[in-house]
This record gives C-alpha cells, sequence and structure tokens, in this order.
C-alpha cells in the first residue's frame, strides 16, 4: 500500500496515543527553586539545558505553522447595568486572576515566567510560548517546540522530576492523594507532601486579601459571602465550604470561578488540582430559558441505559444552568484550548448534596462556532447535512455535556473510593467520555418529552460529529481530546456514520443512538467497577487516530482553520 503522506501535525496526533501512559520521566537537566518549607529540598525540575541567558531558545522546524493555530477574539461585555460598586469588584477579581494565572505557571513549568519569555526573540514564538505556559504545544499531544527544551514531565511540577511511578506507590506519607498539595522530597529524600497554601504562600494570600477586599463592593450578600470564604479557603487549603456558599449563590450578576479547581494538569494520576480563574457576566435572558432543564436530572438518572446498581446514585435537585459573557481568563482556563462551559464543584459531596452548577461561556462559544465549527462542516461534513450544524445545536451539546457530569456514579462499587481516584490518570478522560455521551442522551429524552423544541435529532447529532473534529484536534494531552478519539473509533465500529470517496463524512442518526446507547453502559460499568485496567485497554486500543482520520484532519490544517481561540482580555479592553 502507498504510504500516506501526512502533514506534521496529523503526523504527531498519529502517533500520540502510544504516549498515553507514560510516566514522569521526562526531565534530567536541573536548577533549583525556592521554597518557604526549610526540610524540603530543592526542587530540581528545569526544562531547559542552559542558565545562559543570551543563548536563546529557537523554535524547532516544523512548528511555524503552528504559531498561527489561534484566532484571537476580543472578551467584552456589556456593563452598562452595573454599579460602580460592581465595576470596581470587578478590577479586583481580574487582579485576583492574574495571580492565579501566575501560580498556574508556576505548577506547569519551572522556569521564571518573565525571564523565560524575555529570552525569546522572535515575538510570535514568544506569544505561543506565553499562549502554552511553556515550551510544549498543548494541542499537538505536548511536543517540544522550542530548542533546548526537553519533554513536558506528565505530572507536571507536582512531582519530583525523578520520581517514578513505583516510587510514588509504594511511599506512604500523608495527603499523598490529595487535591491541594505537591509532592517533594524532604532532606533524606523521601516523598512528602507539602499544601498549597504553604508553598505557594506569598500569592495565595495577596490573592486572599484582593477577594476580601472586593467583597466589600459587592451589592449581593450571597456573592461578598463567598468571596470572603474563598478568600480563606486559599489560605486554609479547604475549599468544601466555599463550595457549598458557590452553590447558594443564585442572583448575582457577576460571578467568579477562582482557585485550584481541574485536576488535567496532572497527567501522571490526575491526583492534583491546577490554578485558574474565570470572571463573569450573567446573561439574565438566556439563563431564564436554560433554568427549566435541571429538574429533569433526577428522572433522566433512572433512564440511564445501565444497570440499575450503576445508577443509584441521586444527583442533586439543587442544579441550575446559567448563560455567562466571559470577560477574562486566567491559568489552567487559559493554557491552549480554551473552556467554553464549566460544571463544578467537583467535590463529591457537595454533588450529591447539592448537584452542580452549570456556566454556559456563550461569548467563548459563539466566536468558536463561526471561526471553527462552520469552516470544518463545510470541509468534512456532507452537503445535505451541513444546514443541521447549528449554535443551537452547538450550544445545547455543550450545555448537556456539563450537565451530564452530574448523572451516572461518583463512587465506585467495588470499595475502591472515588471513581477519579480508582482510575488515576485516565479519570478524566473518561469523564469527559462520559459528559459528551450522556449529554447526547440526555438531549434525546428531551426532545421525546417536548422539553427541547428547537431543532432535530440530526441536528444535535451532525453538529456533535463536527464538534469530534474539532476538539480531536487538541490532541493527546488533553483530556477531551483523548475521549473524543475513544468516541470517534467507537461510532466507526458500530456504523454511526459513515465517509463517502471525497472524504465528507455522514450521520446515520438509528446507528448512532444505539451507539450512544453502549458506549454510555460501557463507561459507567468503567466507573463504577474503578476499572483501571479495562480503561487503560479501550485508551490504549481506540484513543488512537488512523491514517484515514489523520489526513481529514490534516485538511483542516491546509485549510487553515484555526485550532482554538486565543484572548485579548483585560481591564483597558472592558473600559475599566
Amino acid at each position: 500500500m502507498k504510504a500516506l503522506k501526512l502533514t506534521k501535525i496529523a503526523a504527531v496526533i498519529l502517533l500520540a496515543g502510544a504516549t498515553l501512559t507514560a510516566c514522569n520521566s521526562g526531565t534530567e537537566n536541573n536548577t533549583e527553586e525556592k521554597t518557604s518549607k526549610e526540610n524540603i529540598t530543592p526542587k530540581t525540575t528545569s526544562n531547559l539545558q542552559s542558565d545562559n541567558q543570551s543563548n536563546q531558545p529557537e523554535l524547532l522546524k516544523g512548528f511555524e505553522q503552528r504559531l498561527n493555530i489561534y484566532k484571537e477574539v476580543t472578551l467584552t461585555a456589556d456593563l452598562s447595568h452595573l454599579s460602580a460598586n460592581q465595576k470596581q469588584m470587578l478590577k479586583l477579581l481580574i487582579d485576583a486572576s492574574k495571580i492565579m494565572d501566575d501560580l498556574f505557571w508556576l505548577q506547569a513549568f519551572s522556569q521564571d515566567k518573565k525571564s523565560f519569555l524575555a529570552n525569546i526573540s522572535d515575538e510570535n514564538v514568544r506569544r505561543f510560548a506565553e499562549i502554552n505556559y511553556g515550551p510544549w504545544d498543548r494541542l499537538n499531544g505536548d511536543k517540544v517546540f522550542l530548542s533546548q527544551t526537553t519533554a513536558k514531565a506528565h505530572g507536571a511540577e507536582f512531582y519530583p522530576a525523578d520520581m517514578t511511578k513505583a516510587e510514588f506507590e509504594q511511599s506512604e506519607f500523608s495527603d499523598k492523594k490529595g487535591l491541594y498539595s505537591v509532592v517533594r522530597r524532604d532532606n533524606k529524600g523521601k516523598l512528602i507532601s507539602v499544601p498549597f497554601s504553604e508553598i505557594y504562600h506569598d500569592q495565595m494570600d495577596r490573592a486572599a486579601a484582593i477577594l476580601d477586599e472586593a467583597a466589600k463592593f459587592a451589592d449581593d450578600k450571597e456573592f461578598a459571602n463567598y468571596l470572603t470564604m474563598r478568600a480563606q479557603a486559599l489560605r486554609t487549603d479547604e475549599y468544601q465550604a466555599s463550595d457549598f456558599a458557590w452553590m447558594d449563590m443564585k442572583n448575582n450578576p457577576i460571578d467568579v470561578v477562582i482557585g485550584p479547581i481541574e485536576s488535567y494538569e496532572d497527567q501522571l494520576y490526575g491526583y492534583r488540582a491546577a490554578f485558574e480563574s474565570y470572571v463573569l457576566i450573567k446573561d439574565l435572558a438566556w439563563s431564564e430559558k436554560l433554568a427549566k432543564y435541571a429538574q429533569f436530572l433526577p428522572e433522566l438518572q433512572k433512564g440511564l441505559p445501565v444497570a440499575k446498581k450503576y445508577k443509584a446514585e441521586i444527583p442533586g435537585s439543587d442544579a441550575d444552568l446559567n448563560a455567562y459573557d466571559v470577560i477574562y481568563y486566567a491559568g489552567h482556563s487559559n493554557a491552549g484550548s480554551k473552556t467554553i462551559a464549566i460544571n463544578l464543584p467537583n467535590d463529591e459531596e457537595v454533588q450529591l448534596k447539592k448537584g452542580t452548577r452549570r456556566l454556559q461561556l456563550k461569548n467563548a462559544m459563539r466566536a468558536k462556532f463561526d471561526a471553527i465549527m462552520l469552516p470544518i462542516a463545510d470541509t468534512l461534513i456532507v452537503p445535505e447535512q451541513r444546514k443541521n450544524v447549528t449554535f443551537t445545536g452547538f450550544f445545547a451539546n455543550t450545555m448537556f455535556h456539563e450537565v451530564a457530569h452530574g448523572l451516572g456514579i461518583k463512587n465506585t462499587l467495588n470499595e475502591k473510593g472515588p471513581v477519579r481516584q480508582a482510575l488515576k490518570e485516565h479519570a478524566s478522560a473518561l469523564e469527559e467520555g462520559k459528559a459528551d455521551i450522556l449529554g447526547l442522551y440526555m438531549i434525546r429524552q428531551l426532545l421525546n418529552k417536548g422539553a427541547i423544541t428547537d431543532g432535530t435529532l440530526e441536528d444535535y447529532y451532525t453538529t456533535f460529529m463536527a464538534g469530534i473534529f474539532r476538539s480531536i484536534r487538541f490532541g493527546a494531552s488533553s483530556a477531551h481530546g483523548k475521549a473524543n478519539m475513544v468516541r470517534f473509533n467507537y461510532f466507526q465500529e458500530k456504523g454511526a456514520f459513515s465517509r463517502n470517496e471525497q472524504g465528507l463524512y455522514s450521520i446515520n442518526v438509528e446507528k448512532m443512538t444505539a451507539a450512544i446507547d453502549s458506549l454510555s453502559e460501557l463507561i459507567l460499568t468503567l466507573q463504577g467497577n474503578g476499572d483501571y485496567q479495562g480503561v487503560d485497554s479501550l485508551v490504549k486500543e481506540s484513543g488512537v487516530i488512523g491514517e484515514t482520520l489523520a489526513a481529514d484532519l490534516a485538511r483542516l490544517e491546509a485549510a487553515n482553520i484555526p485550532v482554538d481561540i486565543v484572548f485579548k482580555q483585560g481591564k483597558e479592553v472592558l473600559g475599566l
């Protein structure tokens, strides 16, 4: 068979699946980082081979076209309805968010941000490094794009660079699997944990002080209470009380999601949370339209296509759905691919008692649909189904993805603890896959009930298919990218779509419905059983991209369709 010639991005994606389970062993050349804990040996995780600032790192060959994969979008919103106090509060929330941004850089990359970026002479390369929070292309399987750089450690900066999985698993120390601590070595070389509030004390204390100040300008008492409690959480690493306070906050037109939240950056185990922030303005009209869907959660949980024991948990009925314009991203949320919807809090106890809040980031979502989804449909979907790719479908698929995180199972049935811990580094990818699939299940059920009246099932399925192509381009280092690789191959096996001789895809509604139900059952069973080996096998077998799909993705690259968006944002943009 004649070899298929692929572009750089497609070839990298094709090989990415083979690296999914590698250990944290990518950094060998080290420099020191100061810490505030006296009995901790200096962290040695530098990824640049030279301290000579005149020896500038250069862009590696083949990455020239990667510098243009992001389309810049200006983040604005109508602030005219806000009071003077609220506008002052927004300024402070952005200031606190900038600290989260700096903290995430420390978690992702050991080099000092200012000196590292200053040492890159080319403006476009420097901007690409800034977007990626280091010298690794986040939407290209974390491939190194600068000279003098070694591979990104799967454990980022959460663990010692010389630590193996075997050593970690054989060691016993407090807070071993903690969300809010890092693992370091003491002066005898043994592994210990150090709380975020200690190792990042100065930054955390400054951010907390800003949140306390912002609370003084809050017109809404519940929001003021949340800000105060979140400030205290930053100081103490105790976040649950502030999560409950956030769930109780219903009426404020401004919101902020801030702190160590998602664990995707920890690709070694998925245990530890990364810092991020979103500053948000509520869209009252859109939020009112969405409010009705949360009431269906308990009923939809009962109808899941899986054995009863895997759906015995009762999702919280106090969950809510709202639409927002996002005006500032920071930290993990701003690194590589940009989040367009939020489902929080992650605390399983809070979820079971209160449910979650689902925040749809409407302006960012619209920007991605116009710049990415529509061109993908024109390139890869058959002409007669392109009309089925709609913003309504994209919005709903994204929204119900977040809602579906509340369905299913949070704790294993065989005493392996929370699903998140039992499935380790695969937990995030499988959870994202579950949310996508159950989101489609929910849409189908709500269409049948008449609760959704816009669009057809073919609209939602076809839009979802275009969305798979969009998310697969995020690469193997993204939990969403891994989930879409698995799902594409599963759908292909079940005949949910077909590809014609022109390389265009069409959806078979009946077969996709059957595939959604069977994949839902598979994922929920793996989660409920805490079946790490089963998930590992699924990712190795199905979490890869074949030559045909890689070539199709290369067509998107050749058409200069952006992979994602990047933001022009801040107080000046907003007129603050």
